[in-house]
Order: structure tokens, then sequence, then C-alpha cells
């Protein structure tokens, strides 16, 4: 599955504050990937042990109820490995159907939460579902995001055929999700990238070139 139609690199003047880009693919000519984890729920420790042992610089867009029952999984992650916490919003609502105070609670709310928890600002905010509005950009910039960040590939499984991972390329962003085919779809990712010359590098350091 492809990112999001209208999820392209964008960057538009006329609003204050300015839009942040929107990013489905980086553009880049390093030989590497981005590999990105959503929401949360499912706190699996082999997922962990890969990460860690792979020391896998992925972006983790969490869901604060996700890690409000038990921190210490994304603790261990975040102190033992190159992991980061971006913004996924507090409750995974469509962004673009939410006006700008609306927007602004989930957005800033879970900002403030994650820097709370964890010491560290996010700087990329997911939309769930892919979904935004401009108001949605603006409101990231607002909220202390550089990007907003879609994806190349969603390659999740889901039900009980896992999806064909395609020929990566270098810049892909590559969507995961914390369900229980987690451990199973990262390391199916973390070999299609070996296979096409490529490794995992941090999402943030690299949009934060441009």
């Amino acid at each position: 599955m492809t990112g999001p139609v209208h999820a392209s690199v964008s960057q538009s003047s006329a609003a204050w504050p300015e839009p942040v880009p929107v990013v489905s693919h980086v553009g880049t000519a390093d030989p590497v990937v981005f590999v990105t984890i959503d929401d949360g729920w499912n706190h699996d420790p082999a997922a962990a042990k890969l990460l860690l042992d792979r020391r896998v610089p992925a972006s983790l867009f969490l869901l604060p109820g996700a890690y409000s029952y038990d921190d210490g999984y994304f603790r261990t992650l975040l102190n033992n490995g190159p992991v980061r916490v971006e913004n996924h919003s507090v409750s995974h609502p469509d962004l673009s159907t939410l006006d700008a105070a609306g927007q602004r609670a989930e957005i800033c709310g879970a900002r403030d939460q994650h820097l709370a928890k964890f010491g560290d600002s996010p700087r990329l905010l997911r939309p769930p579902y892919g979904t935004y509005s401009e108001t949605t950009r603006t409101t990231a910039r607002a909220c202390g995001a550089e990007a907003l960040v879609t994806w190349t590939y969603d390659l999740t499984t889901w039900g009980t055929d896992p999806v064909p991972v395609p020929r990566l390329k270098a810049g892909d962003i590559i969507l995961l999700h914390f369900n229980g085919t987690v451990e199973g779809d990262l390391r199916r990712v973390l070999d299609a990238a070996a296979a096409a010359g490529l490794k995992p590098a941090p999402l943030r350091e690299y949009i934060g070139r441009w």
C-alpha cells in the first residue's frame, strides 16, 4: 500500500505560521530507508529486542494512551537505542475534520505529554490515517513540528497474510504499527532493506537538513 495520494512534499508561504512540508519520501542519494512505527498499543518484547539488537533508528509515532499504563517499554528503547518518539496526536482522530482549536489540542497536547514523559519534544507529526488539512500543517508548525510525515509504503500485516515488500529505494518511508505482527513485519523490512543495499537512518535528522 502506498502513501496517500496527497502526501507529497509541499510547502506554501501564504499562511501564518508557515505550514510545515508534507513528506512521504525523503529526497536523498544516501543508501537509506526510514522505519516508522505507529500507535504503541502492543508492547512486544521481541520487537524491542530486534530494534535494540539491530540498533534501528526508528521513529515511533506514539499515542499518549499507549504508554500511560506502562512507559517502561518505550523508556528502555529510548535509553538504550537510537529511536525517537514523535507526534501522532492525543486520541487518533481524523485531524482534517477538526477546527483549529481541536487540532491544536490534539497536536500540542500530544507534544506536551511526550515532553513530560520522555524529556524530548517531538519534531515530526504523523496525522492519523494520513489525512490532514492546511490547518493541520500550520498547527503542526505552531506546536513545534518541522514536518508532517506520511509514508511511501504501509507494510503492516493486519490479517493473516503479510503485505508483499516491494524493492525498496533510497529515501523510502516505511509505516509499521505496534500490533501483534510488528516483530515479523520489522524483520521483513530490515531484510528487504539489506537486500536493496540500504540501511535504516534517523528520519528526524534527515528532515532537519532541509
